[in-house]
């Protein structure tokens, strides 16, 4: 006899079933949504000419169906969502960048070739000698616009008859873009034409309007006086070039600069992106204004990791040794004390130091200004800049230093202390035979990491000093202060031509010196990879 589901009459064990079958229904619903949403992204992006995206989406769509509908890969959906984020957010933006190195992306070539095609096609020029000076008529709430072309006028041959045209009333309120026929006329219209501040009030009005004449020539505001016929710069040919109509001269595309190339070899921008190899790699290895600021950044950052890891370990050991000294009473507030600084947000910490290293009302220049009669150039001697980076991250590493070496100090066994002391061994002995040796070991891997993080410590060198003072000499934006990765972000974003392929390949170096201290890493912790 089977046991009843009270609300509905059925066996429960045909309940428990129909609720699984519609779970599974529901999930196979959910998975095909979220495939048809990852297809459609993939057409968007296909038809806007972004295939690396595309191709992102489809592999994301097709991998998501294969392990959400075949039951051998079920123990694969519960890490999908893991992977899938891995690939979207670390590895297909790593693929992108080191794609981009090999390109000449940058502010100049940012486009497709199609649209920078479009764009010049879309360019006009106002045709010279056929100026129609205008004038506004006020006619009750509304205003008509009379032209008339000026007597030296060389007015092109459709238009030879004709010298006054006049609109039918219009309302300048509406500054949407308008097409508006114009008529022929015999005089200016009788009343007063409006005052030149209302011709500028009306400014945006006119500049959306396109007025077309009988013989259906376009006139366009030139300037805040007169109108004009307005002319398709570039004309498109068969063999893909475009001829230059203002300037008789036909404009070739070069497939190796991705730009459109004048008969003297001037380029045209803007540009699309092409591939150039390895001449981003090349450049900063044989292009001196490059490869001198590179060296010189590339040394630094080297210098300021490995300075920042050995300041902050002295200081966070001596710290941590004086801690665990038994006659020091207080331990706990002392504990707290040293450990503020840490939870304090870095950026607040790293604001309040730049406004007390200013070097004309800083609080630290007045201090050594009272007591040695000196005010140190903080932010423009590249030493003495260099010098305070290296004070401002002791400060704000020391704490995590402590807490590490606080907690392998405590796990040393108290008993080959009290051996060393029946030795006759000192502090010194201790210290140099017995905690040194026990805490570096476990610690080095945590070194290195702390190493690879000041390698790319971007927040600091951004918000107090921005990389200045500037290397002299460099045609990118170098500073003496900067790291390899504010010097990228430099090229990338704050330089007047943004080279991102450059930035790219810097870009590149710096994750393939990072992959190799985390190889170092995992092998010193001793993890198989």
């Amino acid at each position: 006899m089977y046991t009843t589901n009270a609300s509905r009459g059925l066996p429960r064990h045909r309940s428990r079933h129909l609720g699984e079958r519609y779970t599974r229904w529901a999930l196979r619903a959910l998975v095909a949504t979220l495939v048809l949403a990852l297809l459609w992204l993939v057409l968007a992006f296909h038809l806007n000419g972004q295939w690396m995206f595309a191709l992102l989406f489809l592999v994301l769509g097709a991998s998501m169906a294969v392990v959400f509908t075949r039951r051998s890969l079920m123990s694969h959906r519960y890490i999908f969502p893991a992977v899938a984020g891995l690939g979207v957010f670390v590895i297909f933006p790593l693929l992108y960048t080191i794609g981009i190195s090999f390109s000449n992306y940058s502010s100049s070539n940012l486009l497709s070739e199609e649209r920078v095609r479009a764009q010049l096609m879309s360019r006009s020029y106002q045709e010279e000698g056929a100026a129609f000076p205008f004038s506004l008529y006020r006619e009750g709430e509304l205003v008509r616009l009379y032209l008339e072309a000026e007597a030296s006028s060389e007015l092109d041959e459709a238009m030879a008859g004709q010298r006054r045209f006049v609109t039918a009333p219009l309302n300048l309120a509406n500054e949407e873009a308008r097409t508006i026929d114009v008529q022929p006329a015999e005089a200016p219209p009788q009343a007063a034409p409006l005052a030149m501040r209302e011709v500028i009030a009306a400014r945006g009005a006119l500049q959306a309007l396109t007025l077309v004449t009988p013989e259906g020539v376009e006139l366009r505001m030139a300037g805040m006086r007169s109108f004009a016929p307005m002319l398709d710069r570039y004309q498109a040919r068969d063999d893909g070039s475009l001829y230059d109509r203002r300037d008789d001269r036909v404009l070739t595309p070069d497939q190796e600069t991705g730009f459109f190339v004048t008969d003297d070899g001037a380029t045209i921008t803007p540009g699309w992106p092409v591939a150039v190899g390895l001449d981003n790699y090349t450049r900063i290895v044989a292009d001196p204004a490059i490869r001198g600021p590179f060296v010189q950044i590339f040394v630094w950052t080297f210098a300021f990791a490995g300075l920042t890891v050995l300041f902050t370990l002295i200081v966070g050991f001596v710290l941590a040794s004086l801690l665990q000294w038994e006659q020091l009473r207080g331990k706990a507030i002392y504990r707290t004390l040293l450990i503020l600084p840490y939870a304090v947000p870095a950026f607040i910490s790293i604001l309040i130091f730049k406004g007390m290293f200013n070097q004309h009302f800083g609080e630290v220049n007045m201090i050594l200004d009272s007591l040695f009669g000196i005010r140190p150039e903080w932010f423009t001697d590249p030493w003495l800049a260099r010098t305070m980076l290296l004070i401002v991250n002791t400060w704000l590493g020391y704490p995590y230093m402590l807490l590490l070496c606080m907690g392998l100090i405590q796990s040393i066994p108290k008993d080959l202390y009290e051996a060393s002391a029946v030795d006759g061994g000192g502090p010194v002995t201790n210290l140099l035979k017995i905690t040194l040796p026990l805490i570096l070991k476990p610690l080095t891997p945590l070194l290195i990491a702390c190493f690879a993080f000041n390698f790319n410590n971007f927040v600091l060198i951004a918000l107090l000093t921005g990389g200045n003072p500037d290397i002299l000499g460099a045609s990118t934006p170098a500073g003496t202060t900067d790291l390899l990765v504010s010097y990228t972000y430099r090229i990338a974003f704050q330089d007047a031509g943004q080279n991102f392929g450059l930035a790219a390949a810097i870009a590149t170096l710096i994750f393939l010196l990072v992959a190799g201290m985390s190889l170092l890493n995992l092998r010193l912790s001793k993890v198989k990879v």
